[in-house]
């Protein structure tokens, strides 16, 4: 049994802290708004004021958050960010989805205070954390990834290590876009199919008959189809994911990352945002499902 702090309880930081809750781990965690952390104290969680006071004593201290900037608060605030609370032994985990400057920049603030970091962004659904299946993309020291790995596997694998930190997260940015342009295409063509007068279920289905059709495909028709936007990624946080993909330095052009970048913008700036990636099928048809 590990003791481990995490922080950030958004709907895939709960998920989480729960599956190492349910795998024996003693887990106190913390929450911008502390109303999240309700269900995980009923199970078993004990809850910490701040980031600072969750870490103390943790031997890994998870942080789960939404961008750059809150993972920075999170850990380097003065007064209470948690690597002041973290031993000299504690190992960092960051697993947010982070700009590639964002993840080098985080990890040199913690080396420079002498602090292990091991980088691991996630891939992976709701359903997937539930089950314990996610997939870790490690940047790091491979000695970190090792002393990590009996509590990741609570929660899912890890693919061999990618290199220093900076190489998870761009390896989460270019997932995230995979999915995203997948996202987008689908539900352009389903508009474009619905004004030619076809049946969209019947010509998707002759596409999933093919090589070209991937296993996401196959999970995100049904949602685009049946009008199902329940979140799970929302629009406003993969639009901020394509965002960073945008900010790579040196990086050529991207003109494919840049034209989904705006669908996800559009959406989000026509209130969509909050809602699940799907919800984009509403842009491309007057009669939305």
């Amino acid at each position: 049994m590990a003791r481990i702090a995490f922080l950030g309880l958004g709907a895939m930081g709960s998920r989480m802290a729960l599956r190492l809750l349910q795998a024996g781990h003693a887990v106190t965690v913390w929450n911008r708004s502390p109303a999240a952390c309700t269900p995980l104290v009923a199970a078993g969680a004990q809850v910490a004021a701040t980031p600072r006071a969750a870490a103390a004593g943790a031997e890994f201290v998870f942080s789960m958050v939404r961008d750059d900037e809150a993972a920075h608060q999170v850990w380097l605030d003065e007064h209470t960010g948690a690597s002041a609370g973290l031993g000299a032994t504690a190992l960092a985990i960051e697993c947010s989805t982070l700009s590639v400057d964002g993840a080098r920049s985080l990890a040199a603030a913690l080396a420079a205070r002498g602090l292990r970091v091991l980088e691991a962004p996630v891939s992976g659904s709701l359903p997937a954390v539930e089950a314990g299946q996610l997939v870790f993309l490690p940047g790091g020291d491979a000695a970190d990834l090792d002393r990590a790995a009996p509590v990741l596997a609570a929660l899912g694998r890890a693919v061999p290590l990618l290199g220093p930190v900076g190489q998870g997260a761009l390896a989460k940015l270019l997932v995230n876009s995979l999915l995203g342009v997948q996202v987008s295409l689908l539900a352009e063509w389903i508009g474009v199919l619905r004004q030619q007068g076809a049946d969209p279920e019947r010509l998707l289905q002759a596409a999933a008959a093919t090589p070209v059709w991937s296993p996401i495909a196959g999970r995100l028709a049904p949602a685009l189809l049946a009008g199902d936007f329940r979140p799970q990624f929302p629009v406003e946080l993969i639009a901020k994911d394509f965002g960073y993909a945008l900010q790579l330095a040196g990086a050529p052009a991207q003109p494919v990352v840049a034209a989904t970048h705006g669908v996800f913008e559009r959406a989000t700036r026509e209130g969509l945002g909050a809602q699940n990636m799907t919800a984009v099928v509403q842009l491309f048809f007057p009669s939305r499902p």
